[in-house]
């Protein structure tokens, strides 16, 4: 009785051990299926909120504006307080219209010394015309940009505050490019020829002019607003296309941390967006971190899209935190 016992125990730890091994299954791309655990601090979603604020503080950031470059320098001095290394890639672009556009984009590096490397993204100015406003009458005036623009640089700004703080549990440098120039497309309102390229132009800018020579990373995140009322992140076509396995990652991470609510098993449609140059250019897979509304009559980027109402009041620290958190947990998971 005492021998079959013992057999039986052993069946049963083996059992246990055959289905703690399942649990931890790796799928072809490299991901897990099922993360093992929350990883990394706590994203602090006040932070980020006052980080989105200060940005708004200097007004709307369009090109050729005081606003701009005051904002510009501070997010520099941001990301240097926080201990990374800043570069300013400086270049005149063409707008649509053929505006010469003072352009910067900021590189800021957290640990430049690791080979493997993983970069985030966002763009820093804003929409020069509130084109989509329900009220004619604002078509011409600036976004003051609080989510299309801020909430990601606040993101941003936030993991690389938290990361200041910790140069022994993670495994990768982090690269956080903020992009110049998203923003100048070819308004609604305007008679000129739609041009998809008319848009991204700092991305555009970099993907081919990288500020490192032959800089590469395993792979990119676009934070493109990520911080309105009510947004739910579907998976983005072009994503899909050129970095399915990082969407897995990212959508893994956010149920691990308990935001999957925010990040939906759906696909939404393809988006003109900076990591298009830097798929196609950069050949960095990068994925697309962008809300979708599909009951919103005003825009399926949301109700404050290009109109005068993208404020903070506006912006959420629930969806600053959902972001935030899958972010640690991807980079914690590298």
């Amino acid at each position: 009785m005492i021998i079959m016992k013992k057999y039986i125990y052993l069946f049963l730890m083996l059992l246990a051990f055959t289905a703690c091994s399942s649990n931890k299954k790796t799928t072809d791309d490299g991901n897990n299926e099922m993360a093992q655990q929350p990883l990394g601090p706590s994203f602090d979603a006040d932070s980020a909120f006052a980080f989105c604020a200060a940005q708004c503080d200097f007004g709307p950031r369009i090109m050729n504006s005081k606003a701009h470059d005051l904002c510009g320098e501070w997010i520099m001095n941001k990301f240097k307080d926080y201990g990374c290394n800043v570069i300013s890639q400086q270049a005149t672009l063409t707008g649509y219209d053929g505006t010469q556009l003072k352009g910067m984009n900021i590189i800021a590096s957290y640990r430049p010394e690791l080979t493997g490397r993983v970069l985030l993204c966002a763009h820093w100015d804003s929409r020069p015309w509130a084109d989509n406003d329900p009220d004619s009458t604002n078509w011409h005036k600036p976004v003051l940009a609080a989510n299309d623009g801020a909430s990601g640089v606040a993101v941003m700004l936030e993991l690389a505050r938290l990361l200041k703080s910790d140069t022994t549990n993670l495994n990768v440098g982090v690269d956080f490019v903020c992009f110049d120039a998203e923003d100048w497309g070819v308004p609604m309102w305007s008679d000129a020829h739609y041009d998809e390229n008319s848009w991204a132009l700092g991305a555009q800018h970099w993907s081919l002019n990288p500020h490192k020579e032959g800089y590469t990373a395993r792979f990119g995140i676009l934070l493109d607003m990520v911080g309105g009322q009510g947004a739910q992140f579907w998976k983005e076509s072009t994503s899909l296309q050129y970095a399915n396995n990082i969407v897995k990652k990212v959508w893994n991470a956010a149920k691990t941390v308990g935001y999957g609510s925010y990040f939906p098993e759906k696909e939404g449609g393809m988006i003109t967006d900076d990591h298009v140059p830097v798929n196609e250019n950069a050949k960095i897979p990068t994925i697309d971190i962008i809300p979708y509304y599909p009951d919103c009559q005003q825009s399926n980027f949301g109700p404050t899209w290009h109109t005068v109402s993208d404020d903070m009041e506006h912006i959420d620290k629930n969806t600053l935190k959902a972001v935030g958190q899958t972010l640690i947990q991807v980079l914690y998971s590298e």
